[in-house]
């Protein structure tokens, strides 16, 4: 009689599911998983080499391209670990205006999870109903970077510029006649600020379809109800963080348990699930996305009663006024040395973290003084994520292993770097 044996296969890089660049080699009796073996580096792109030439500044840009489903969260942890060696003091303002695009950012990578999750499981409509609301959020963006992405709009010592005081209008077109345009700018006459109001009084709506299409769907369930369980024991000891630590019944988050900017200021909830499934994921990520627009309220009300700075006024570190710098020597030597040699900053090393949408996003730095880092170690939060993947999807069916894939909310930039 001839012999069965255990056959292996590549799940990706070409695979929908894989996300981009995951090659899974999977180990298959049948169509049941004995083991899963991720083969990573696929989108390496040496970004903690290149911060070692470059200085502290030009760095930012790349800190955008790791996760780049989020990226000031990334920007935020590196300024914030700049701020530290150099002991900048950051103005009030310019910390409100992080924590609010901080969770603008929760709500842009959870949605883009949410789609693509759901698309991944066969819930096709999720893609267009998610996509729909990111569009407004990455108009936030565009508004006060100018990129839709990659902002480079945190620097060292506050943010780049204030809140601009409108938003772009839309113009019509052979698509859109005037009566379509005139409705699509209804919410865009005001200030930023207001059309991210109106942007979370109708986003809560929004979340409760997501829940129609969802939350008791009979098919939905079936494929993560009880799929890719982790302990809380196993998930604290595989380093996990964010919501799949949440997910698994740990109450950690660094937003409340080491508060940084301005989040010990602001009212908001710990989601945390029980059963530690791809189901309890799910719902720990959505009740995030409504508690990230109630922080966002919070502080577009702060923001609209206290005018201010919104960056360091060292001038070592941070860029002259333009006008000052056109009519005062000093300034322009500030600003020269600035732009060409760049700060210098302290010797020593530190560890900055921020609770990034997938979990605790880390920078450490080591600074000799020089003008740019000595090293730089980035600590991704999907990387331990996917190093769970094997004992995860063991004993699960071959469709199974999309779903875990799925919510681990894998973006490669990070796990590569």
């Amino acid at each position: 009689m001839a012999e069965i044996k255990n056959y292996t296969m590549n799940f990706g890089p070409q695979h929908p599911a894989a996300h981009g660049v995951l090659r899974l080699v999977l180990e298959l009796d049948g169509e049941v998983v004995e083991r899963a073996d991720p083969h990573i580096g696929l989108l390496h792109r040496a970004t903690e080499k290149l911060a070692e030439h470059k200085t502290f500044l030009q760095s930012v840009p790349y800190m955008d391209r790791l996760d780049y489903v989020s990226m000031m969260c990334n920007e935020h942890a590196y300024v914030m670990a700049v701020e530290k060696l150099a002991g900048i003091e950051v103005p009030l303002r310019a910390q409100y205006i992080r924590v609010m695009f901080d969770e603008i950012t929760r709500i842009l990578n959870h949605l883009l999870w949410l789609g693509a999750s759901g698309m991944d499981l066969g819930a096709m409509t999720m893609f267009f109903y998610t996509f729909r609301e990111r569009e407004d959020l990455m108009d936030a963006y565009e508004a006060v970077s100018g990129a839709r992405m990659h902002a480079a709009y945190y620097r060292p010592g506050g943010v780049y510029r204030d809140l601009p005081d409108s938003m772009p209008l839309y113009r019509a077109s052979k698509i859109h006649n005037e009566s379509a345009i005139k409705r699509m700018n209804e919410n865009r006459q005001g200030s930023l600020l207001d059309f991210l109001d109106d942007f979370t009084n109708r986003f809560p709506a929004c979340v409760d379809e997501y829940e129609t299409l969802l939350t008791n769907n009979r098919i939905w369930k079936q494929r993560t109800v009880g799929i890719g369980v982790v302990s809380p024991e196993r998930a604290l000891a595989m380093g996990f963080t964010g919501p799949m630590l949440r997910g698994s019944g740990v109450e950690w988050d660094l937003r409340k348990k080491q508060p940084y900017e301005v989040y010990d200021r602001v009212e908001f909830d710990i989601p945390v699930g029980v059963e530690g499934d791809c189901y309890d994921r799910y719902l720990v990520r959505i009740e995030e996305m409504r508690q990230a627009n109630h922080i966002i309220k919070q502080c577009i009300d702060w923001l609209r009663k206290n005018p201010g700075p919104v960056m360091a006024d060292t001038h070592k570190i941070t860029p002259p006024k333009r006008e000052a710098m056109k009519q005062n020597m000093e300034e322009l030597i500030h600003h020269f040395k600035l732009f060409t040699e760049g700060m210098h900053v302290p010797v020593g090393e530190v560890y900055s973290a921020v609770e990034h949408p997938k979990g605790e996003f880390g920078i450490y730095l080591v600074s000799d003084g020089a003008n740019k880092p000595y090293r730089m170690k980035i600590r991704a939060p999907g990387y331990p994520h996917l190093a769970g993947l094997n004992e995860m999807s063991r004993g699960h069916m071959l469709a199974d292993v999309v779903a875990i894939i799925g919510t681990q909310d894998i973006v490669f930039g990070e796990i590569d770097r």
